[in-house]
């Protein structure tokens, strides 16, 4: 046999298993030396199982830090460095190109042909441009529409395997129970359990084939719940792909989120009344550039708090979502809104009071600023999240994430919890575009 090119998979516990698996997986002219690890924190030094990895790694592949890319790459002798997370400024991603190259390797990209299963029923995808733009009550809002006209839904979540790999082949979240079987962190929880407050299906795991295969058997129309800004896995029926005009032009300069832009049938310029005119009508004019066929729906993200009188005339502490702050570089979001939308006197500066795995997250993300995220993507950082809120010098604590943080750490301080879902303005909307989508298929 002719020379393997030998590979390393660049990743962050996601897209890189699956493009292993649907395309390196039983090719014998490759062979996948290890997967680097990004973004997520304590995802490296482990392995991807033998039982994953197919009988041609009957070891399973080692999973590295990515700090040490040019290092494993002449250690190991690696051909082909392929780039396989997302939501990286471009700027980003050709620095990450270079350093490879520089080191002797090829710097590549899989393409949507070569990753995207094609599924027996029909698939609405729900991306975006950027972590942080409002995937979650997008897709909520699908899943309600398709669901008030009679169909059979179940939703499939982008991967966020941060544990055993093996038990997260195929998980099927249908209730609160699902989640303490799966041992789920803060961070998966956040997007599973909406659709279980729906009485809605999701699935998530590892080898989306075997996914999407269950999924069919209980579904008339699966809908693809996407993560970050990455592409769907499944090929989509109706794609719809929501951007942010609090950032704008980011649609067109971060990776892959620029792919959806490009690829949507339905475009959902959320956040419209948090953002400058000028910055809608710049993010229009980047849609009837790169996409003049695409349908355009405008919408805001609803913003509700269960007791506003927590945060009237109170210094507050802000919790954010955690990927929006970090990789997603938002300075704002439905805490801070909701802080200045009623009367809190104060924002407070949680850094004097970090704790532990937090520190870390700042020295690494120094922009967040007055914010806190809500890292919690093991037990230790759900600790160290607790032990911060509670010694921070505040009054209340204004949880603006999309589940109750109070659920599973003790709050030592008076707190409310913010709320936000899609509220679409003007026509067409959602239901307008789901139900021609219905008359087709």
């Amino acid at each position: 046999m002719e020379k393997r090119t030998r590979v390393l998979i660049l990743g962050a516990a996601g897209r890189d298993f699956h493009n292993f698996n649907v395309f390196f997986k039983n090719k014998e002219e490759y062979e996948v030396v290890g997967f680097t690890a990004a973004q997520i924190p304590n995802i490296d030094g482990r392995l991807y199982p033998p039982s994953l990895a197919g009988e041609l790694y009957p070891k399973g592949i080692p999973i590295y830090a990515e700090d040490d890319l040019e290092e494993l790459i002449q250690k190991y002798n690696i051909d082909e460095c392929v780039l396989s997370y997302s939501d990286l400024s471009y700027e980003y991603v050709m620095h990450l190109g270079s350093r490879v190259i520089k080191a002797g390797a090829k710097f590549s990209m899989l393409g949507s042909r070569q990753t995207m299963l094609k599924s027996s029923k029909p698939v609405v995808s729900i991306t975006a441009v950027r972590t942080g733009c409002g995937k979650s009550q997008t897709t909520r809002a699908v899943v309600k529409i398709l669901r008030e006209a009679n169909k059979k839904v179940v939703s499939v979540r982008h991967p966020m395997p941060y544990g055993n790999l093996e038990e997260q082949k195929v998980q099927r979240f249908a209730s609160i129970e699902d989640l303490h079987r799966y041992k789920c962190t803060i961070e998966e929880m956040e997007e599973y359990e909406p659709h279980i407050a729906m009485g809605s299906v999701i699935y998530a795991g590892v080898d989306y084939e075997a996914i999407l295969r269950q999924a069919e058997e209980e579904a008339d129309i699966i809908v693809w719940d996407g993560g970050n800004n990455d592409m769907p896995f499944y090929k989509p029926d109706l794609s719809i792909v929501v951007v942010d005009p609090l950032r704008p032009g980011h649609e067109i300069s971060y990776y892959p989120g620029e792919v959806n832009f490009r690829m949507a049938d339905v475009i959902v310029i959320n956040k419209v009344d948090s953002a400058y005119p000028e910055d809608v009508e710049y993010v229009l004019e980047n849609i009837r550039t790169y996409n003049p066929n695409a349908r355009i729906i405008f919408a805001a993200s609803a913003i509700m708090v269960e007791n506003p009188d927590i945060i009237l005339g109170k210094r507050v502490l802000a919790i954010e979502d955690g990927p929006t702050l970090t990789h997603g570089e938002m300075s704002i979001g439905a805490g801070v809104v909701a802080a200045r939308r009623y009367g809190a006197s104060e924002l407070v500066d949680p850094r004097p009071y970090l704790v532990g795995t937090l520190i870390d997250t700042f020295e690494k993300y120094p922009e967040i600023g007055t914010l806190l995220p809500a890292m919690g993507y093991g037990e230790q950082q759900m600790k160290d999240l607790e032990a911060t809120i509670n010694n921070t010098d505040c009054d209340a604590v204004v949880i603006g994430t999309p589940i109750n943080l109070a659920r599973f750490i003790k709050i030592n301080k008076p707190y409310t919890r913010v709320y936000y879902e899609l509220a679409e303005i003007g026509k067409p909307n959602l239901k307008d575009i789901l139900s021609s989508f219905l008359q087709k298929i």
